[in-house]
């Protein structure tokens, strides 16, 4: 073989500039630093390398960092000897390595609790060190972090911690597999081959999730199945713990309430019943001897057709405590979903989970979390902040995201979330005053005993498909969802700065170009979707496309024409004292802002008002006009999108950059169906025109309504 084809056959294998990626890597992909001054500085900073101590966590520390740097540096660095080499990058505990001990970093250590590290420059020696293993890990991860997006390590002073305990996600996956509101494939827990066959995979997930912090992963679905508390269920979920355990991961499970009947053959589930009481202590009894640290239950219950205590006459309270007297003398806690709604309460949907559980403040165990959703319905687009944050203060209440796109276009738009997540974590409840923002709600979530339990949960869009989350940008909001979770004062500008970085390349044009689309991305859905406070307009079951028109399902409250209540008058839910009342929910500041048609932010408007359709918004514009505005916007702004990604065509390798665009294509096309089969049918009410200057929907009404999507993913099995 002549020397010109070796050449070429070198070039189309091992060269960078076309290696085509699939994404399994995620933002830990660790090539080569292509910046000349880069690598010449982290070398020069960087003489050798030793994680000190000895766990199986520091080990997984340890085999990051050697690969960490093996993969981003040009020149091998050397695994030191022993930590008294110079230009050293040392990393451990004062309890597990000599040099760091002869430091004397208590006073820097101190506030940095279980899981903070600091990372700092010491003479000629860069030094991560923790309180625990676990920190050491997650300072290992940031310091790669500042390799991968070109920051500077010559003179650091670096201290983090968590501000939540407890940072989780919740799959909704179920035994056999399938996974609701999943886009991305299959569960990546192949239930049927464990606990013998444990996938890589699994390990990579794990990886994944301590880079950006998660500490917890709940591994089934919370329409929950009693199956997986048999015992050789059991022992397949001792397998998946002990993985994942070095990563500082503990497990989780979904208790279905009517196990002690499904499982233990009982008469009844009743929680105040003595027998089910000491079945469930013997359940936790026979989780913990196989899992000691397993993190504890996840409970939906007396919601859409999940068992739970009201099936017996009694309260939430009731219920939760029973599985908290059982986790107790183990360390275990139980959180408590807060979303129910009831077919017989007549009452406004945005009312009843607030109703219900704000009279219990005080009722529950000290190792109960209540789980509240972001908003009041259901993960829409756009929701104001759920009114129970700041309102229960002595029950622990903890967040939960959807990071799977159920009403975000799903698979297949580019949807960035940080941003729609930030709206709320930084809206200010007025519950004690001003700056009781939801966050500070999170971090000061007290038990009645005054004990802190603190927490986060994110719906999780990880499935087995090569690229984990179906679309390569699904990664950033999984990404995303674990950076807030550490601490939610990060900007989304950071938090996609860094993504685009690690993921993609460090090219300032190419990073500025995708940091527009994502920022814009939120803001965009909800104005083809949702725009001025709509919600819940989708089509029903699926949730998959628009169906403002559906509203002869059984139960009121399905019904997409429930929530926007458009008639010849106008469109909107009027929460305010003259409709629901709602806003009686909010702290008076806020209830003020929401009750008043004009202090009313519009991007919440129709949410909370019923306005005229030819009633005068801001703008001075008439509110059909502007409806029609932001629909079209959103649509246009969808092609511009994608217009702006075909600009960075060989600024990425073409693999990935022929998938976003195919997924882009599908986007702008599924937004404009939005627009028009939205505005087609609100216009039957308004009857009025679509404003001069805008293009006439590309079909009519009746072809909007007899689409059917009978196969869309992610569908929720009906049991």
């Amino acid at each position: 073989m002549s020397k010109t084809i070796l050449i070429f056959f070198a070039t189309l294998f091992f060269a960078p500039h076309i290696y085509a990626e699939d994404g399994y890597r995620l933002w830990l992909r660790y090539n080569k630093i292509k910046n000349a001054q880069w690598q010449k500085s982290y070398q020069d900073h960087i003489k050798c390398w030793l994680v000190e101590g000895n766990s199986p966590t520091l080990e997984a520390a340890s085999k990051e960092l050697g690969m960490g740097l093996e993969g981003l540096l040009d020149n091998k660095i050397p695994k030191a000897k022993s930590s008294e080499q110079q230009g050293i990058l040392i990393a451990g505990t004062p309890t597990g390595s000599p040099l760091i001990a002869k430091m004397r970093l208590e006073k820097k250590l101190e506030p940095l609790g279980n899981e903070g590290f600091t990372i700092f420059t010491d003479k000629t020696n860069t030094v991560i060190a923790a309180n625990s293993d676990a920190g050491v890990l997650y300072g290992v991860f940031h310091f790669l972090r500042l390799l991968q997006t070109n920051q500077p390590i010559d003179n650091l002073n670096i201290s983090s911690s968590p501000k939540l305990q407890r940072r989780i996600l919740n799959h909704w996956d179920n035994l056999d597999r399938t996974v609701e509101r999943g886009y991305a494939g299959f569960s990546i827990w192949n239930w049927h081959t464990l606990p013998d066959y444990l996938d890589p995979r699994y390990t990579d997930y794990a990886r994944a999730n301590a880079s950006i912090g998660i500490n917890g992963t709940v591994l089934t679905n919370v329409n929950a199945n009693a199956l997986v508390l048999r015992p050789d269920y059991l022992e397949k979920v001792k397998a998946l713990a002990d993985l994942l355990r070095p990563y500082n991961i503990k497990v989780y499970l979904t208790a279905r309430f009517s196990a002690p009947i499904e499982l233990g053959k009982l008469s009844t589930a009743d929680p105040l019943d003595p027998t089910v009481q000491k079945w469930w202590k013997e359940k936790a009894e026979e989780i913990y001897r196989l899992v000691p640290d397993f993190g504890g239950f996840v409970v939906k219950a007396n919601s859409e057709g999940q068992p739970g205590p009201q099936n017996y006459g009694r309260s939430h309270a009731d219920g939760a405590n029973l599985l908290a007297d059982a986790l107790a003398p183990h360390g275990g806690i139980v959180m408590w979903r807060a979303f129910v709604y009831s077919a017989e309460d007549t009452t406004d949907r945005h009312r009843q989970a607030y109703s219900e559980f704000v009279p219990m403040d005080g009722s529950f165990r000290s190792n109960v979390m209540i789980q509240v959703k972001n908003g009041p319905i259901d993960f829409q687009p756009r929701e104001p902040a759920h009114p129970m944050f700041g309102a229960m203060p002595e029950t622990p209440l903890m967040m939960e995201f959807q990071i799977t796109q159920e009403y975000t276009g799903q698979g297949t738009h580019l949807v960035f979330l940080a941003p729609m997540w930030k709206e709320v974590l930084d809206f200010d409840m007025q519950t004690n005053g001003v700056g009781s923002t939801v966050a500070n709600v999170l971090r000061s979530s007290k038990t009645k005993n005054k004990e802190t339990l603190t927490g986060i949960a994110g719906v999780s869009n990880v499935g087995n498909d090569r690229n984990w989350t179906g679309y390569h940008f699904g990664q950033a909001n999984w990404y995303a969802f674990g950076r807030l979770a550490w601490d939610s004062d990060f900007s989304s500008e950071k938090i996609a700065d860094e993504w685009i970085r690690m993921t993609f390349s460090n090219d300032e044009k190419f990073v500025e170009s995708v940091k527009k689309i994502m920022l814009n991305s939120h803001e965009a859905c909800v104005n083809y979707m949702t725009p001025l406070g709509l919600h819940h307009i989708m089509a029903t079951g699926h949730h998959y496309g628009p169906g403002p028109w559906v509203g002869d399902l059984s139960r009121p409250e399905w019904n997409p024409t429930y929530y926007h209540r458009a008639d010849s008058l106008g469109i909107g839910f009027d929460r305010t004292s003259s409709g629901s009342n709602a806003v009686e929910q909010y702290a008076m500041p806020v209830r003020e802002m929401f009750s008043s048609r004009k202090k009313c932010p519009e991007k919440y408007l129709l949410w909370f008002h019923h306005v005229g359709w030819n009633e005068k918004l801001a703008s001075g514009k008439t509110l059909w006009v502007e409806l029609c505005e932001h629909y079209y916007k959103g649509a246009n702004d969808v092609a511009e999108m994608r217009r702006n990604w075909q600009s960075l065509k060989g600024m990425v390798d073409e693999e990935r950059f022929s998938e976003v665009d195919m997924m882009l294509q599908i986007q702008e096309k599924e937004a404009k169906w939005w627009r028009d089969a939205c505005l087609s049918y609100f216009q039957t009410f308004s009857n009025l025109p679509i404003p001069e200057g805008y293009e006439k929907p590309a079909h009519t009404l009746d072809f909007y309504k007899s689409l059917d999507y009978p196969y869309s993913p992610g569908i929720r099995p009906r049991w």
